[in-house]
This record gives structure tokens, C-alpha cells and sequence, in this order.
């Protein structure tokens, strides 16, 4: 899901986006890239327009946030089907990542983020969070799973082990 030129850094502070409909996990790295910390919950219903996403709105909103904690790349969480195939929420994703691109001048990688959310929740129950806690957290926790995975294969890459 690579476009040429979108290569993020290996060091410097990563942001990652899980996108929803309603609410958007933020997450960011510490700028060694060595740990993903969930780091707040955008509420974006307001963009939803029923059929399509306002994905200029959203980008915009987004950019503003990495721009905010300067951010050398960004991660956004691209929902695949379970073939593997991208449904409407995937295009809109890279739709997205496209415009972030554009306002940002900034790397942007696409990244599969199919069990994301569910992996977040298991963490969050095991840790005993209620589930009004976890409602209010999940996608935050959800960003900081996808950028985690992102840090751990900069660190295969850095070691020369891949």
C-alpha cells in the first residue's frame, strides 16, 4: 500500500490516524520511534455525509494535528476486507492519506489495520477498563496498535535483520 516517495523516517516523531465515521484514534511515537502511545480521540461525525466521507475536511483537520506535535510521517489505518480486497471505508482511507499527503508534504503510509480495533479491546478488558471506559479510549488504543507495528518493523529494518 506504498506510494513512491512515501518512505517514513526512521527516526523523528510518527503520527497515526485510525479512521471511523464518528471518532478518530490518534496516536503518536516519542521521536526515537521506539514506543506508540495512544494519544487522543477526534470526534469527526460532523464530516460524515451519509453516503461519502468529507475527506477534505478531514485531512485538513488531520494535518493540523500532525502539524501540532511535528510529526516527520504519518500512519493511516486502512480497514481491508478480510480478502485482503479495499471496500468503500479502504478507498476512503487512501483518499485521505492522499490529501494528507497534499496539505502536509509529508510521508504517508497506508497500513492494514484489519484487527486493530479488536486487538485494542481484548488490551483494554484485560487491563480491566469498564466498558464506558473503553468506549471512550478503544480508538486511540486502536492508532497506538497500528503505529506500534509500523516502530517494530523500523526497528527489523534498523537492525538489518529483514
Amino acid at each position: 500500500m506504498r506510494r513512491p516517495g512515501d518512505e517514513l523516517p526512521t527516526a523523528g516523531r510518527l503520527v497515526a490516524f485510525d479512521l471511523g465515521r464518528v471518532r478518530v484514534g490518534v496516536a503518536l511515537s516519542d521521536p526515537s520511534q521506539v514506543v506508540a502511545s495512544p494519544a487522543d480521540t477526534l470526534d469527526v461525525a460532523d464530516l460524515d455525509r451519509g453516503d461519502a466521507m468529507d475527506v477534505a475536511g478531514l485531512a485538513t483537520r488531520l494535518a493540523e494535528v500532525a502539524t501540532t506535535h511535528e510529526a516527520g510521517g504519518i500512519v493511516v489505518g486502512a480497514p481491508l476486507g478480510l480478502d485482503g480486497h479495499e471496500g468503500e471505508a479502504a478507498r476512503e482511507a487512501r483518499a485521505v492519506a492522499d490529501a494528507l499527503r497534499e496539505r502536509t508534504g509529508l510521508p504517508v503510509r497506508l497500513v492494514d489495520e484489519r484487527f486493530t480495533s479488536t486487538q485494542a479491546e481484548r488490551t483494554l478488558i484485560e487491563a480491566d477498563v469498564s466498558r464506558a471506559g473503553r468506549r471512550r479510549v478503544v480508538d486511540r488504543v486502536a492508532a497506538s496498535v497500528l503505529l506500534q507495528g509500523v516502530l517494530a518493523a523500523h526497528d527489523v529494518r534498523r537492525r538489518g535483520t529483514a
